[in-house]
């Protein structure tokens, strides 16, 4: 399974302005009912060359959400996670577990209070047309498999604009933010997964 998201979970310490800004972004996230956003996942080698690049599609509500990208389906309704392959036509389950470090797109906005991160502002540049605010990201515990986080924070908007992740392997993942509807009507079906749309579909239940 791809991972999505990585869990940008906390800063330690590091630099207050830094700290300032995480801390509007993330005000500002929790106070959206209902989001839908539209991402790009786009992966290169240690030169810059891009190995792959996947467009997806991203729900949350609450606790709930949903992942669309190249013919994968992630559902969670804030209990239980639905994890559809389409080339297997194969869904697996398991039990949502807050207390265990699950990778989640909410921690990706929102979640930045954990000892996890030294933080550091590197300034402001134009991207695309947007005045953006770096910030780099090393992980404390060095066993990570990466050792660098670049998140460009949208400064009129407070939201996250991209997430650029450089492994340990050399390859460098970025997911950039193409567009976020704050006010989007979602319904709590919309989180679930339903059988009865995905004929003959393999369920692999361990929960």
């Amino acid at each position: 399974m791809t991972v999505l998201f990585f869990a940008i979970s906390g800063f330690a310490q590091g630099d207050p302005a830094a700290k300032k800004v995480l801390d509007a972004v993330s005000s500002r996230f929790k106070t959206f009912k209902s989001v839908q956003a539209s991402f790009t996942f786009k992966n290169e080698d240690s030169k810059g060359a891009v190995l792959g690049s996947k467009k997806g599609t991203v729900y949350m509500k609450g606790s709930k959400y949903r992942v669309t990208i190249n013919g994968q389906e992630i559902f969670c309704d804030g209990s239980n996670i639905w994890s559809y392959d389409k080339a297997a036509n194969e869904v697996t389950i398991t039990k949502l577990d807050p207390s265990g470090g699950s990778i989640t797109p909410q921690k990706l906005f929102t979640n930045f209070y954990d000892q996890d991160f030294l933080s550091k502002m590197n300034g402001e540049k134009q991207v695309n047309k947007k005045l953006v605010q770096e910030i780099e990201m090393t992980p404390v515990d060095k066993t990570r498999t990466f050792h660098k986080v670049y998140l460009l924070i949208d400064k009129a908007n407070k939201t996250i604009y991209s997430t650029r992740v450089l492994d340990k392997a050399g390859t460098v993942f970025t997911y950039t933010v193409d567009n976020l509807n704050s006010k989007a009507n979602l319904t709590d079906a919309v989180f679930l997964f339903d059988k009865s749309k995905y004929p003959g579909v393999e369920v692999i239940d361990l929960r």
